[in-house]
């Protein structure tokens, strides 16, 4: 071996060098387990507050469309609200899958110069930044004004379909919708865009030198060699938009009764502790923390999902 390609010789590590590395290993292990004794705190405080309203109401709670906090007559029901916090998350994902991996694509290739493509990537990421107030007073002096004509119309020629069943009125489900939809927007194209920003270039020129169209390699070769790190960024924005508290709780009107209309006032879970806990007393805090476990409940089967959703696609394309 020539002294120009020899390999330098491995420096012995100092104590103190190892000792940095054990301190640094075992502080962040008591963090790691500091933050699950948090989580496990906060959780066995929800649920324990919640146990009055558990023996009180049962799964009756769930099924139940009543809310009346009447000292003396208490009847407490959540399915409104789950009916709400679900379709409003299911319509923002609907909306904001295509959309965000439309643009992740037309950001990771390149169809445009670097230049325009870096300023398009930096506004898709400021979406995150802005306070979820501002899209409600953005949804409300905005939005809705500009929706309510297609709402009309929704109402007048297909109102005889319940979701469009009700006149449209302003705050609803729809609104709320389309909000959340550019709420979950920046997460779902920031991940989806690295996901295929990684991708070794040997894929791409492998597709194409085999005689694949541009196109064809981006549906039936990149992205399902991204589809792990896709469908990961969709779950979180599917439990940004469940917990989402904010923008919702100023669009969708926050009516405690089931409606199937999309066109209807409706609530979420979030909405509901938002606006009367602060007035909340008795036996209505328990029934407050028991949606609270709910929406709880609910986050964490997403992520469960996300979680095995990701595990057997990397399976199946690794």
């Amino acid at each position: 071996m020539t002294p120009s390609t020899a390999l330098p010789e491995r420096r012995s590590r100092s104590p103190q060098e190892r000792l940095i590395d054990r301190l640094f290993v075992r502080s962040t292990l008591v963090l790691a387990v500091l933050t699950g004794v948090l989580l496990a705190f906060i959780v066995l405080v929800i649920a324990w507050r919640s146990l009055p309203a558990v023996q009180a109401f049962g799964l009756n709670f769930i099924t139940g469309s009543a809310w009346n906090p009447v000292p003396g007559r208490e009847d407490f029901g959540v399915f409104p609200m789950l009916y709400g916090t679900l379709v409003s998350s299911i319509i923002a994902l609907l909306i904001a899958v295509p959309l965000g991996l439309g643009t992740a694509i037309f950001l990771s290739e390149d169809f445009i110069p670097p230049q325009p493509r870096l300023v398009i990537s930096f506004l898709v990421e400021l979406l995150a930044a802005i306070p979820s107030v501002v899209y409600g007073l953005w949804g409300i002096f905005v939005l809705i004004p500009l929706i309510q004509p297609v709402a009309q119309w929704l109402h007048a020629n297909l109102g005889w379909i319940p979701l469009f069943g009700t006149e449209p009125v302003g705050p609803g489900m729809l609104p709320a919708s389309l909000v959340l939809a550019i709420m979950i927007l920046p997460i779902m194209t920031a991940i989806a865009k690295d996901s295929l920003a990684a991708l070794p270039p040997e894929l791409r020129q492998a597709s194409m030198g085999l005689g694949a169209t541009r196109w064809w390699t981006i549906f039936r070769v990149l992205i399902p060699a991204a589809i792990s790190g896709i469908v990961g960024g969709t779950m979180l924005g599917l439990g940004r938009a469940l917990g989402e508290t904010m923008a919702a709780t100023m669009l969708i009107g926050n009516a405690n009764q089931f409606q199937w209309s999309l066109l209807a006032p409706a609530n979420t879970i979030a909405s509901l502790l938002a606006n009367q806990f602060p007035e909340a007393r008795g036996i209505q805090v328990s029934a407050l923390m028991y949606a609270a476990v709910l929406l709880m409940l609910m986050t964490l089967i997403v992520n469960i999902l996300a979680e095995v959703i990701v595990n057997r696609l990397k399976a199946k394309y690794e």
